[in-house]
């Protein structure tokens, strides 16, 4: 057994999910966003320099390399929890990012529906609690969710980030990339708040390649 099956065990105990599932039962357990090892490595790139992060925004991943469709989730189910690897910012990255991106460091998962119009446009249609990350710099953290998230298949698993986070893995090809939820005269402007509101549709306008956020989300399907 993995290191990671070992530690869905807790898990799902502590979000009331461990279930004895009838012999037969089609419910399977996914992470939505993990593909196999990439070059470069993804690696957050604090401390080093540049550092980094994804600011003020909601994000999700468009494709790496030629693996497209990394965050769609594959079939109804519930998000049970979400993953999200740290880069470790030093002392003076943190007081600059602090001070300039509205604050400590946090995010949140969220749950997004694509909509047939507008162009690029997806609604938010929910989130998980806002979590503070600065304790987990340097690690890779799993999150349970208390209350799950209902999703359906092809909704869109995202990262909202109020303040900023260290998950931004650099120099790959510009067959990577992610999309923001910032107007799209301020592609530019990273320090804007934009991160999407509940019930809220944004057109994904800004385009960012070379570039992967690092965070999954865990899906039980449903039976």
């Amino acid at each position: 057994m993995s290191l990671r099956r070992k530690a869905l065990l807790p898990l799902l105990a502590a979000t009331g999910l461990v279930l004895v599932l009838p012999s037969g039962s089609l419910a399977t357990l996914a992470e939505v966003g993990v593909i196999p090892a990439t070059t470069p490595p993804t690696t957050p790139s604090c401390p080093a320099t540049p550092c980094l992060a994804l600011t003020r925004t909601t994000g999700f991943q468009v494709k790496v390399g030629s693996t497209r469709s990394l965050v769609t989730v594959p079939k109804e189910g519930s998000v049970v929890a979400w993953t999200v690897t740290l880069g470790k910012p030093n002392a003076t990255q943190i007081k600059f990012f602090n001070g300039n991106e509205g604050g400590a460091s946090s995010a949140a998962i969220a749950i997004l529906a694509p909509q047939r119009k507008p162009n690029l446009a997806y609604k938010l249609i929910a989130q998980s609690p806002v979590v503070p990350l600065e304790k987990y710099f340097g690690k890779t953290a799993q999150f349970p969710l208390a209350s799950t998230i209902p999703v359906k298949k092809n909704d869109i698993i995202a990262l909202a980030v109020p303040t900023w986070a260290p998950v931004l893995a650099l120099g790959f090809t510009n067959e990577t990339s992610w999309r923001a939820s910032r107007p799209r005269s301020s592609c530019s402007s990273t320090s804007t708040l934009s991160v999407q509101s509940v019930g809220a549709t944004v057109q994904y306008y800004c385009l960012y390649r070379q570039a992967r956020l690092t965070y999954s989300a865990t899906l039980i399907s449903t039976p």
